[in-house]
């Protein structure tokens, strides 16, 4: 076993005692702001915004892998039921460490399997539309690595809410309590969505905060490899990782692929999810805005490009008015896919020439970056993985690099 030192040991105790005796230890979304009620040091590490719902699997145990920005001592789990239609009844949450090596699956890391308490309770009943966070969890949570928190959802709790994309493996143990087992043995099942968990929170020693990239497929991580990480918000974090620890934040993805700006798409609306899935997040200090290329190619196709730019200023005022600083991203080109047509060509270009000027604090000039020099209605061909709208390992990386940490307080 490894022996901390005495001194560190102390402090995490007393950190962790602060989560415990500072912080309220439910909350639910959206309404209530993470940053009238936590303390500065929580800080989001992992984000999964809710999409949709799946059928319930009654009485099973579900296993989520996620995977962290930035670490912490102790840690706090979101659970929803924002888009269920019955109450959401859970009798286990547990987080651990996912086993090391290159076969990883649903083993925990034995001695790390650790229990979440809401309200000092092992179970907790979830209104539907709403969410809650567990009390601090005792648990060292390190940076840029796998966790597995685990949920088992009693029988008539509805129609599970999960992010459909995962672009992860998860485990299902069915008809089976098996929140707690360090032992993956009775994860028969896999599953390609995360379910109920909506994200993960650190306490940390730094006030760096977090960054959220709040969009659509395109930040989902949709043409990029399943298993990888290869996301531009992933991406994104392994760069800041070069950061000292103090000035490194969390990098939340926010990415519901099928989303839209002005319209309810696959999840609510950019502006109807605003709050829950981004400005009440832990420690939430940027957002990075790309939404709009659904709301154009989609029917019913929204081709006034004044009507984007009234949304992004709503989406900036209401993050200025919690202190959150803004960042646009431009629309990347389509040219290629099945539905693009020069008419939508022209109104992308108008969105970005609008982008481009005053309306966020700061751009990122995506669209600049992945175009091809001699098509540039079209990416380059080394970013496309063949539907000439997503974005390969490649490309994703391409994205993470235009964004300077300077414009991110890093």
């Amino acid at each position: 076993m490894i022996q901390l030192p005495r001194a560190w040991v102390t402090r995490r105790r007393c950190l962790a005692v602060l989560a415990l005796t500072l912080l309220s230890t439910t909350a639910a979304f959206p309404g209530a702001s993470a940053r009238s009620e936590t303390a500065p040091l929580w800080t989001g590490t992992w984000e999964a915004a809710p999409s949709g719902t799946a059928p319930e699997l009654p009485d099973a145990s579900i296993r989520n892998v996620v995977h962290t920005s930035v670490g912490g001592v102790a840690a706090r789990i979101h659970v929803s039921n924002r888009l269920g239609t019955a109450p959401l009844r859970l009798d286990a949450v547990t987080v651990a460490l996912r086993r090391p090596g290159p076969n990883a699956g649903p083993d925990a890391l034995p001695g790390s399997v650790r229990a979440a308490t809401f309200g000092g309770a092992a179970s907790v009943t979830v209104p539907v539309g709403e969410d809650r966070v567990s009390d601090a969890v005792d648990f060292r949570v390190p940076a840029d690595s796998d966790l597995l928190v685990t949920v088992h959802a009693l029988a008539g709790s509805g129609p599970a809410t999960f992010h459909e994309t995962a672009l992860q493996t998860g485990f299902v143990a069915q008809s089976a309590q098996r929140a707690a087992d360090a032992d993956g043995a009775a994860y028969t099942r896999t599953v390609s969505h995360w379910y109920y968990v909506s994200g993960v929170d650190v306490l940390r020693p730094s006030d760096a905060g977090s960054v959220v990239a709040f969009g659509d497929s395109l930040t989902d991580g949709t043409g990029s490899t399943p298993g990888t990480n290869h996301r531009w918000p992933d991406r994104l974090s392994q760069r800041l990782s070069a950061l000292p620890e103090s000035r490194r934040p969390g990098v939340l993805n926010a990415g519901i692929g099928g989303n839209r700006l002005l319209l309810d798409g696959t999840g609510p609306n950019a502006l109807a999810r605003l709050d829950a899935d981004a400005l009440s997040r832990g420690g939430v200090r940027t957002l990075i805005v790309l939404e709009g290329i659904n709301d154009l190619i989609v029917a019913p196709s929204q081709r006034d490009p004044a009507a984007y730019a009234r949304a992004y200023r709503q989406i900036v005022a209401r993050a200025h008015a919690l202190g959150v600083r803004v960042i646009g991203a431009t629309l990347t080109p389509l040219g290629g896919h099945k539905l693009w047509s020069p008419e939508r060509e022209s109104v992308r270009q108008e969105i970005n020439t609008l982008i481009r000027g005053q309306l966020f604090d700061a751009v990122v000039d995506f669209d600049a970056v992945v175009r091809d020099p001699a098509r540039p209605a079209r990416i380059l061909p080394a970013y496309d993985p063949g539907d000439h709208l997503h974005f390969n390992d490649v490309g994703m990386k391409a994205l993470a690099d235009t964004i300077d940490p300077v414009l991110l307080g890093g």
